[in-house]
């Protein structure tokens, strides 16, 4: 898909649901003690694959829009005879493996070749800890696992958080499900610390109580149930911060609905760097508001914004100067090797790029057409195709990929 490059001035768009908080009020509501209406929940490829393993797990769901009503169990899942495949969703298979502990007898979880190349196994071994079997079926630390049912009694156990803080979001989603409660001790990270205060968020707002100290302790009790009610999902400020990026790049004014600077996502931080590279934000009544301006470099710590990362490559291949984004090594197991990915697709468009294991360095400059290999990674698609606004001749191949979060991307996309 080419994207044509266009002048945009004063523009309002609109974006769905967070993905993050959807898989979480998901999984949160399936886990209640009645039944629970999500609002404004995205439906994408990531989502829906959370959905099609809750119901496959013994959850009725009912889909109707962006409201999906579900009824939970009270931390019940019934037995699986078939293997639950979750696509390329590691937010879906490290909560469903978690999840597992709940059920009842063997289950098999698995996903994509990618998703088979995507560690696991430190959250397995803190279930191991638990007294739960759980195991890599091949024996590298991957998909697909094996994890025994039989709602565990709990106990203390250690995590190793350093890859990914998903794995102690599944383990605090279904501590208070568990006879005796869980003693998580994090022996390091965790990366991506706003992703546990969403986590925590949302179990709070369903009357789950929790004891942490700092983000290396949680003590959760067992034996609580998840409080039945109306839950709404607030607009996912990761696909919001293409908008942002694009009214930076060119110079225009993008104002995203229902944001606000306060929001609990931790990518809502994008806008104030942007707002260090030139750019003017303003906080409207209805909104937050992005105007672009003269693009200087920046130096910038990115572990608490991953998903942002690849964002913010493009914007610093506009600005003047060497933009380096630190503390990202976790970036290279996401849905793509988003480090490698980067440096090369920006490298093909003119830019010099470099990285290291844990660092990404973009020197800005005057960005060339070029075919983008997307390596079926929505974040990346949706990050060269910003850069198309103002620069001819991108051409996004497997546009499609989009599908994971933002469906309608293309289209949102198109009204700037």
């Amino acid at each position: 898909m080419e994207i044509q490059p266009r002048t945009i001035n004063v523009v309002d768009t609109r974006v769905p649901g967070s993905k993050s908080l959807s898989h979480r009020y998901l999984v949160a509501a399936a886990l209640s003690q009645g039944s629970c209406v999500v609002e404004n929940c995205l439906i994408s490829e990531d989502t829906l694959l959370t959905i099609g393993a809750l119901q496959q797990m013994g959850i009725q769901i009912e889909i109707k829009g962006d409201r999906i009503q579900v009824h939970g169990k009270k931390g019940r899942f019934s037995s699986c005879t078939e293997p639950i495949f979750l696509g390329n969703s590691g937010t879906s298979l490290r909560f469903v493996c978690a999840l597992a502990v709940l059920g009842e007898g063997s289950y098999t979880i698995t996903g994509t070749k990618r998703m088979q190349e995507r560690p696991i196994q430190d959250l397995l071994d803190s279930l191991t800890t638990l007294q739960v079997p759980a195991r890599s079926l091949n024996g590298n630390g991957c998909p697909p696992v094996q994890v025994q049912g039989g709602r565990t009694r709990g106990g203390k156990t250690e995590l190793n958080c350093s890859k990914s803080s998903q794995y102690l979001s599944a383990m605090l989603l279904v501590a208070p499900c568990t006879r005796d409660g869980i003693d998580i001790h994090v022996t390091q990270g965790p990366v991506s610390k706003p992703y546990i205060d969403l986590t925590r968020h949302v179990m709070q707002q369903f009357g789950v109580q929790l004891d942490p100290v700092g983000y290396t302790r949680f003590n959760i009790a067992g034996d609580q149930a998840y409080r039945p009610g109306t839950y709404h999902v607030e607009p996912d400020c990761s696909q919001a911060g293409y908008f942002w990026a694009a009214a930076a790049i060119t110079g225009g004014a993008v104002k995203v609905k229902d944001t606000r600077l306060d929001m609990r996502q931790g990518d809502i931080g994008i806008v104030k760097l942007l707002e260090s590279m030139g750019c003017r934000v303003v906080e409207e009544r209805d909104g937050v508001r992005v105007a672009g301006g003269s693009l200087s470099a920046i130096e910038v710590d990115m572990s608490d914004m991953p998903d942002m990362v690849p964002t913010m490559a493009m914007v610093a291949a506009f600005a003047r100067g060497k933009t380096r984004m630190k503390n990202i090594a976790h970036l290279k197991i996401k849905e793509s090797d988003r480090i490698t990915v980067m440096v090369r697709e920006l490298n093909r468009m003119g830019i010099d790029a470099s990285a290291t294991a844990d660092e990404m360095v973009v020197e800005g400059g005057q960005p060339h057409g070029a075919n983008i290999e997307t390596y079926n990674d929505h974040r990346i698609a949706m990050s060269f195709a910003i850069a198309g606004l103002r620069v001819p001749g991108i051409d996004i191949t497997n546009p499609d990929c989009v599908q994971k979060s933002f469906p309608n991307f293309w289209e949102v996309l198109n009204m700037l």
